[in-house]
């Protein structure tokens, strides 16, 4: 595999979140609310449908962009858990106007839909709640799992927030499979014309490098290629990997 192929991160696979899987099953209750109990020709209707399809689509939407743009997938994900909490307050919202209960923690009803939440249940499981005759039982049932999906997404940011900055992002990597594949064809025994030529581009003029300070040969600028200093300059010695001094850009 080339140093390039290796900077792609692995991408797609959203159907295997749990946060993916959860935010479906509120995207098609959500629809089967919205049908039986809000009005089909209100705003909240649409508003509360789309951003049910939100929160599902902009997960799936993160997971694809995974490859090409850490930034991307982190911003996407963010999206997903924005439009949930403006559902959630859709829900909330409906049972305040109306006078209906909402459940609190300790309600055995929301302690049963968040016992299945740590069970990886389907829709069907969910579903003496979401097909209940009483709009304050479903609606009650999406507040809950609309609090579990927001806590999965608050793991899954901050593990790409640690993510990104460790490794980077698609760019910093690409870049640094790069400078490693013409280290590589610099080796002692493999350059040639063309690697001359491609290493001029990197090499300031001898009057500007500064020498090794340990075996008198010029030094080149190069680019960290992970580690806390992935993407930062700095000086490395032309014979590397014989000598391998360094020194800050």
């Amino acid at each position: 595999m080339s140093d390039h192929a290796s900077a792609l991160r692995p991408h797609g696979g959203y159907r295997r979140l749990r946060s993916f899987q959860v935010a479906e099953i509120i995207y098609d209750g959500t629809v089967a609310f919205c049908d039986r109990f809000v009005d089909k020709r209100s705003r909240t209707h649409d508003q509360m449908v789309q951003a049910a399809r939100s929160g599902r689509q902009n997960i799936a939407e993160g997971s694809r962009a995974s490859a090409a743009s850490s930034q991307t997938e982190l911003r996407l994900v963010n999206v997903a858990r924005a439009s949930l909490d403006e559902l959630l307050l859709d829900y909330e919202d409906f049972l305040r106007q109306r006078g209906l209960p909402a459940w609190n923690k300790d309600d055995p009803h929301a302690q049963q839909v968040r016992s299945l939440g740590r069970q990886n249940a389907s829709y069907e499981s969910y579903a003496p709640w979401l097909r209940h005759v009483e709009p304050a039982v479903v609606a009650n049932a999406l507040i809950c799992l609309i609090h579990q999906t927001n806590y999965l997404l608050d793991r899954q940011i901050a593990a790409l927030e640690r993510q990104f900055i460790q490794e980077g992002g698609y760019t910093e990597r690409l870049h640094a499979a790069r400078l490693a594949e013409r280290e590589r064809r610099e080796a002692p025994g493999q350059s040639d014309r063309s690697d001359q030529s491609d290493r001029s581009d990197r090499m300031l003029p001898k009057a500007q490098a500064p020498a090794c300070p340990v075996c008198g040969r010029a030094m080149v600028l190069r680019t960290a290629r992970k580690g806390p200093r992935a993407g930062s300059q700095f000086w490395g010695c032309q014979g590397y990997p014989e000598c391998g001094q360094t020194r800050p850009a």
